[in-house]
């Protein structure tokens, strides 16, 4: 969801739905206007989930779109990608939409950087070539850039799985900034702003990571957090909310989205849980 001036836009699996919205409202009426249509397939639709974010001057949005698959494994297969795997820009009435970056697996968590104006994503990489492979990252968003998938992952390493088509021209892949580990599921992505939780939390980014589901020994279940100066990462991966695993490593929930409330607090998306959990300080 995103609110731009007197809209409401909730991104849907297939489009973009625009609701007339005023201050306080707390119920949306009728069905909204879908203003752009989004690369779906019925048969074939996996990351399903879309997120929005709006350039700060809240002249652009911006919506993320999942691949349908892990790597795809034909030319079948690759042809239901098209539009996908990638973050698309358009106008708040629908209009001038493009591809703004591509090959982005499954790029879900997504701001911008307050002190840059910069887009950030958070990408959930691929599966099947191991434990420690491949990492998922966060990375700044550069217009027009190629980040590889399904091609390359985290730069120039190859995929050897899947055939470059001899019709296809590929532009270099840009390496993403940040890796956050292999099968983390890292999927939320938010920049704290707030004072609640202390000046060490202020201006860096919190990541929540739903966890692996193909890896021997579990990673993720937690939110993390990864400090920031001038912009940029300035540091190791933190542990913030852990707990999600029981001793016998079986998930008591599942983090995804987090964002701050008007006090200052971390809330924090559990699909597994169904709930959604407040961090704040004890005062």
């Amino acid at each position: 969801m995103a609110l731009v001036g007197g809209h409401l836009f909730i991104a849907n699996t297939d489009a973009v739905l625009r609701f007339a919205y005023s201050e306080g409202q707390t119920r949306l009426e009728g069905a909204g206007e879908a203003i752009l249509d989004l690369p779906y397939h019925e048969a074939a639709n996996g990351h399903w989930t879309r997120s929005l974010a709006v350039s700060p001057d809240g002249a652009k949005l911006y919506v993320a779109v999942g691949s349908v698959s892990n790597v795809p494994e034909n030319a079948e297969a690759l042809a239901l990608e098209e539009g996908r795997a990638a973050v698309w820009e358009f106008n708040p009435d629908g209009s001038e939409a493009r591809l703004y970056a591509t090959g982005l697996r499954n790029p879900v968590g997504m701001e911008f950087e307050p002190q840059t104006g910069v887009l950030w994503v958070a990408v959930n990489e691929r599966d099947m070539l191991g434990d420690n492979l491949v990492p998922d990252y966060m990375t700044s968003v550069e217009d027009g850039a190629f980040y590889g998938w399904p091609y390359y992952y985290f730069g120039t390493h190859r995929d050897a799985r899947v055939e470059i088509p001899a019709n296809v021209r590929l532009r270099e892949p840009l390496a993403p900034d940040y890796a956050l580990g292999s099968h983390t599921a890292s999927l939320g992505l938010h920049f704290y702003s707030a004072e609640a939780l202390g000046p060490a939390y202020q201006g860096g980014v919190f990541i929540g990571q739903h966890g692996s589901w193909n890896r021997r020994q579990r990673v993720g279940y937690k939110v993390v957090f990864v400090p920031f100066a001038n912009g940029r990462p300035n540091g190791e991966v933190q542990d913030f909310l852990t707990g999600f695993l029981n001793a016998r490593g079986e998930a008591q929930g599942r983090p995804v989205g987090v964002i701050t409330d008007r006090t200052g607090a971390l809330l924090v998306a559990d699909d597994v849980g169904d709930i959604i959990w407040r961090v704040a300080p004890v005062r």
